[in-house]
């Protein structure tokens, strides 16, 4: 009897601990739950309503940053800027602000010059950056990428400073001749010599506003408005037509040649300037008594067939310094060569936008001493590939053969298609680095 009580009581005892150590492990679990987590601090819940779907129509980065400076919630901008990588914040002085925006809640803001990353030339992205409080505990940084629009903003202002230089130099000109000839009256052969030069300062000024002109024209006009297929032959005949005066003044020699009946589609008017700009400048860069040449292929591309019309001259060439520039505004490689021709810096501009404006490229292949050749790549017109083969005949001589003093200004990879005559001899430009292929 003594022994049942014993185990009775025993058993009420180990009932009554199993009770209370179920009861506190409920309580402990309860607390542990109600305690927040750092993964529940990175979720979207602990947002303000709202706020979430605001961050996500935002053009700019928004990061919103906890107590302990973790990010709460970044957008996919701000990842793809680099300013958050870990789940924390990577721009220290960004970070500084926001504890200084947490600590007093004052709204503040500041412009910070950021390194680009993935690249190796030292290039920096200019933000604007803007600090808030959001709620009792969260911080909110909205940055701003203002790399394009400062970038705009100095070529406005590089553009503007240019003009004004290039416009200041043929009036400053006119206005001392106009003076010289006022003093000469009585000289007629000083009037006349004077005169001469008003006529040439004249005609450069006249130029210069002409090409701004046809450089705001080709920024600001859709050639798709009035598109249509353009023979490229008939693009070279007025090329060479617009330079023949010229050409004949210096004893040089144009040829024509390559594909026949090729057609690329786009604003006639633009293409014939982009095209004659090329042509003008190898003629106005060649020495007296050589050869220029334009020659059209078609090239097979991923997604098209595409025309290359390529410009050749024995000119003084182009350093590969130059090369990088020689398609900005006003650049240009020799300037007392160009003061001796009339250039205004802008012909190759124009080419390259409108090369841009049409789907196609401008490149450059030149070597020092020897010539240049300028390509030009534009899509073909769909009209022409539907009627390949149809045998039309065109000024242009499909067997065109090029004398072989020209030889060495021409692209190598340019030569396969108009025969062995194009083979560079050894040691002249084909050892150069050639066109780059189409991408």
């Amino acid at each position: 009897m003594d022994v049942n009580a014993a185990v009775a009581a025993l058993a009420a005892i180990a009932g009554v601990c199993t009770g209370v150590i179920a009861m506190l492990a409920f309580r402990w679990s309860e607390r542990d739950q109600a305690r927040p987590t750092r993964t529940s601090l990175h979720t979207d819940a602990v947002l303000p309503p709202g706020v979430d779907t605001v961050l996500s129509v935002l053009r700019s980065s928004a990061v919103v940053l906890d107590e302990s400076d973790s990010v709460v919630k970044a957008s996919s901008a701000a990842y793809a800027l680099g300013l958050v990588r870990g789940g924390k914040l990577a721009v220290e002085p960004m970070l500084n602000m926001a504890r200084d925006t947490r600590r007093d809640g004052e709204i503040r803001q500041v412009e910070l010059d950021l390194p680009r990353r993935g690249t190796g030339r030292g290039e920096a992205l200019a933000v604007s950056a803007r600090v808030a409080p959001l709620g009792s505990r969260l911080v909110l940084l909205l940055v701003e990428d203002l790399t394009e629009a400062r970038r705009i903003e100095a070529v406005r202002r590089d553009f503007v400073a240019n003009v004004s230089h290039e416009l200041k130099t043929p009036t400053g000109a006119l206005s001392l001749l106009s003076e010289a000839v006022m003093d000469a009256s009585d000289d007629p052969e000083a009037v006349t010599r004077f005169a001469g030069r008003m006529q040439i300062e004249a005609t450069r000024l006249t130029n210069l506003v002409q090409e701004l002109i046809d450089l705001s024209r080709v920024q600001n006009d859709d050639p798709l408005e009035d598109s249509e297929p353009v023979r490229v032959d008939e693009l070279v005949a007025e090329a060479i037509d617009r330079s023949r005066h010229t050409a004949s003044t210096k004893q040089i020699t144009m040829a024509s040649g390559g594909t026949a009946d090729l057609h690329v589609w786009g604003s006639r008017g633009q293409l014939a300037a982009a095209l004659g700009n090329l042509v003008e400048n190898a003629v106005n860069y060649s020495p007296a008594r050589t050869r220029v040449g334009i020659a059209a292929r078609r090239v097979a591309a991923p997604g098209g067939d595409l025309i290359e019309i390529a410009v050749t001259d024995q000119g003084i060439g182009i350093s590969e310094k130059d090369r990088e520039r020689i398609f900005e505004r006003f650049y240009r490689v020799d300037p007392a060569r160009s003061r001796a021709t009339g250039g205004t810096g802008l012909g190759l501009a124009i080419v390259k936008h409108v090369a841009a404006s049409h789907g196609g490229e401008v490149t450059v292949w030149s070597t020092e001493g020897q010539g240049s050749t300028f390509t030009l790549r534009l899509p073909e017109a769909g009209a022409a590939r539907r009627n390949r083969g149809s045998g039309a005949e065109t000024g242009l001589d499909p067997d065109f053969d090029l004398d072989p003093e020209l030889d060495s200004g021409f692209d190598p990879d340019f030569d396969s298609e108009f025969g062995a005559e194009f083979d560079a001899a050894p040691g002249t430009a084909a050892s150069a680095s050639p066109t780059p292929p189409i991408s």
